[in-house]
């Protein structure tokens, strides 16, 4: 025997080996039986090649067929499916066929494995063509009359707002992400260049002792851009060069107590010409660019200059920590990262508190303060029994109340503020908590935006034991009925992957929700809801994860990923936590997240960007690695991975992506979509996968697997929409009518943020922050990149 009989028998032998341990293992565990069965198939293959005897070759050719029908009928004709489970038998069956050609008895051996081969080849063929998770509808292309800014991209446009500004995070405040500009189509969208490139310089420095993160969209009002640096530096630049005007840096000093270095943007608001101070006076800084800031404070700053305000609150500078409760935690677990909403009156702020450190936590009270003098207005503490009540002297905001950090909307007919809310921290564990303190959490809620009072509050999730907060920012518009009434509703994005769709005038269901039966038996000392509502109108999967959607590069590591699949607890959706390790799917990062939604508004169609990435959650007892209370001199850690300490309560909790031995997903690609929806009918017309593994694999090839994003997509009234959150560093644009790939451009790094579009002197611009993510793992960078055509 040669070496290739003994580097064909040992494959052979070894895999055979392999395969039966551990197909044994997952058939003891309740998985299936098929790896058994090739572990014995291998086992012989190995004996007869071993002895020489003919037949060898044949009996691997049953194999490679009997895998292909099992796959089949497990996957369907999903390529990236299929892919782990013929890779390694489908080249070793080549070495074999070339290895034996001559030597196989004719007819006996080969040909049946060759017939094996192209028999997979035919199948991968095909299912590289035909990829069952997408849905390849489309809609009709508009009339050219239907585009109502038409010709003049400085008209104003259905919403009020010159179509040629973005005055807002989501253009609107009632976050639609719509460009009424239809400059950009599909035809010659391919033709788009750089304009402008701006580096902000900011970046991760050696004194940095967390990860920061770009996640910013700009906003535009007149000839200016505005936006923010992961520190908080505000910039204003030339919205036609991209030259800067002027700069803030609100000098913040970060350490290891901030989970988020962020900044998604700034907030604008025009007080109008001869405004009032507050002293009475002429008003200064009548035009404010508004800056929250994580370190828990606010500024005010004239939009033209840069200069603070100095009317409003210390010389521009407003304390958001006044009234937290303090003690001996960091002061910095409270932090602002999104915009506030801004209206003729009052700044509305809400912000991020940090995960799972401990039940003595900054509240997550939102207040709205006077937007000129900077004096607070009103309060609203979701976990206190009279919400509205502002702490006297001496007093303070509730320990730990649900907090909001994902940025809100405004509907300024109604002069309703609509916030998501998440829950009072820790997250995982909530045997601790009381009615109060979970009456608003976990939802949507609707306050007067003058009086802070309460206009109505609609739960999505019951006694959250999964972090499965509201991520994104509502989405506000009119929709039409079909007996041709207009309903104003309020989209609701979750991490559950559900939609909800509420009249935002009373928070009544638009789309039905019904409750449904979840699974019970929640860690000792906690509870579970019976019950969770289900929204009509969603991205959630039809049926449970299973074995056969588990995933690998190769065969090797499937069979991996298959037993810690049937060794964790899960029941579905909202399993929940517990010591075993529970899956969590949809995962911690969610199906949505603070992308939200883009709503073309004149044709009532919404684009979308789920995500479908697997997270398992692990309870920790208290032990040594674990203790009750920290340890002198430690401080609260910034990552939202590895242990998080959950101090006050039984537990602590791991949260970790459900990924292989190697750092693969374990569960089956797509793990990343761009769809588009029917808003009249509420259905989902195209879905497909979005992102290469170009800058995630150790090879950079770009294959279209569908990657995991952060950020979210805008929509233009030339049908175009733009995306740059994937893993992979591209600024697409996808046709809205069907969902097709239009153009994509190489970004410098990650693009963990959401575009925006504007115009000025009669062009219409698309721009992208592209500075990274580092707890997503994207490169880094600091560049602003302005694109139009020429």
């Amino acid at each position: 025997m040669g070496w290739v009989g003994v580097v064909s028998l040992l494959f052979a032998a070894l895999t055979g080996l392999y395969l039966l341990a551990g197909g044994a293992w997952l058939l003891a565990l309740g998985g299936s039986v098929y790896y058994v069965v090739a572990g014995i198939v291998l086992l012989g293959v190995a004996w007869l090649l071993a002895r020489r005897r003919p037949g060898a070759l044949g009996l691997y050719a049953l194999l490679l067929a009997a895998t292909a029908i099992w796959s089949l009928w497990e996957a369907g004709p999903d390529f990236w499916a299929l892919a782990p489970r013929s890779g390694v038998l489908v080249i070793f069956g080549v070495w074999l066929l070339l290895a034996y050609w001559r030597r196989a008895a004719p007819g006996l051996d080969r040909f049946p494995l060759l017939g094996a081969l192209v028999l997979w080849a035919g199948v991968l063929v095909y299912a590289g063509f035909n990829d069952p998770q997408a849905v390849n509808g489309g809609f009709a292309a508009p009339a050219a009359a239907a585009m109502r800014t038409g010709a003049g991209m400085d008209a104003t446009a259905a919403d009020g707002i010159a179509a040629s500004e973005w005055p807002a995070y989501g253009r609107t405040q009632g976050g639609t992400r719509y460009a009424p500009l239809p400059q950009i189509t599909p035809e010659n969208v391919k033709n788009l260049q750089v304009a402008w490139t701006f580096r902000t310089g900011d970046m991760k420095g050696p004194n940095d002792p967390v990860e920061i993160t770009d996640e910013v969209t700009p906003i535009k009002v007149g000839k200016l851009l505005y936006l923010c640096s992961p520190h908080q530096i505000v910039f204003a630049l030339d919205a036609r060069s991209g030259t800067l005007k002027w700069k803030f840096d609100p000098g913040l000093k970060t350490d290891p107590t901030f989970q988020h270095v962020t900044c998604r943007g700034v907030s604008y608001v025009d007080l109008g010409a001869g405004a009032p101070a507050s002293d009475g006076a002429a008003a200064a800084c009548t035009r404010r660019i508004i800056l929250s800031v994580n370190n828990g404070h606010l500024y005010a700053l004239d939009a033209l200059t840069g200069a603070r305000c100095s009317d409003f609150a210390d010389r521009g500078e407003l304390d958001l920590q006044l009234g937290m409760p303090v003690s001996n935690q960091p002061r910095n677990m409270y932090m602002p990262t999104s915009p506030p909403i801004v209206t003729d009156r009052v700044i509305v702020v809400a912000g991020s508190v940090e995960d799972n450190y401990s039940t003595r936590e900054p509240s997550g009270v939102i207040r709205g303060y006077d937007v000129r003098s900077g004096a607070l207005l009103w309060a609203f503490d979701p976990a206190a029994p009279d919400p509205n009540r502002i702490p006297g002297p001496g007093e303070h905001y509730t320990w730990n109340s649900p907090n909001a950090w994902a940025p809100a909307a405004y509907d300024k007919a109604l002069d309703i503020v609509y916030v998501p809310m998440g829950v009072g921290t820790p997250d995982i564990w909530g045997g601790n908590r009381t009615p109060v303190q979970e009456r608003y959490a976990n939802g949507l809620l609707a306050l007067h935006a003058t009086t802070g009072k309460l206009a109505w509050f609609y739960q999505t999730v019951h006694h959250d034991l999964w972090d499965m907060d509201l991520p994104s920012q509502p989405t506000l518009a009119d929709i039409p009925t079909k007996d041709g009434a207009i309903v104003p509703v309020v989209y609701a994005p979750t991490k559950t992957g559900n939609l909800f769709v509420l009249d935002r005038r009373n928070g009544a269901l638009v789309v039905p929700a019904p409750e449904r039966p979840v699974p019970q038996g929640a860690a000792p000392g906690d509870r579970t809801s019976p019950t969770q509502p289900f929204s009509e109108l969603t991205f959630r999967p039809s049926q449970p994860l299973s074995g056969a959607d588990m995933w690998g590069a190769t065969i090797y590591d499937q069979l991996v990923c298959r037993i810690i699949f049937h060794r964790l607890r899960y029941e579905g959706i909202f399993t929940p936590p517990s010591t075993q390790g529970t899956l969590v799917f949809p995962g911690n990062l969610g199906m949505f997240e603070w992308g939200g939604l883009a709503v073309d508004t004149d044709r009532h169609i919404a684009i979308a960007n789920p995500i479908a990435l697997p997270f398992v959650s692990t309870l920790v007892p208290r032990g040594p690695d674990n203790p009750v209370e920290p340890k002198p001199g430690t401080k609260s850690g910034g990552s939202e991975l590895g242990l998080q300490t959950q101090y006050g309560v039984p537990f602590g909790v791991t949260l970790n992506p459900f990924l292989s031995p190697i750092g693969l997903p374990c569960k089956q690609p797509a793990w990343g979509y761009m769809a588009a929806i029917d808003l009249k009918t509420n259905r989902i017309v195209w879905k497909q996968r979005i992102g290469t593994v170009r800058d995630s694999a150790p090879v950079p090839l770009p294959f279209r697997m569908g990657m995991p994003m952060l950020g979210g997509p805008i929509v233009t009234a030339g049908g175009v929409a733009f995306i740059s959150a994937t893993a992979d560093y591209y600024l697409r644009a996808f046709d809205v009518n069907n969902g097709r790939l239009l153009w994509q451009a190489r970004l410098p790094a990650g693009g963990q943020a959401t575009p925006m579009s504007y115009a000025v002197d009669g062009k219409q611009y698309v721009v992208i922050a592209a500075g990274g993510h580092g707890s997503f793992g994207t490169r880094m960078g600091d560049y602003v990149i302005a694109y139009a055509l020429p």
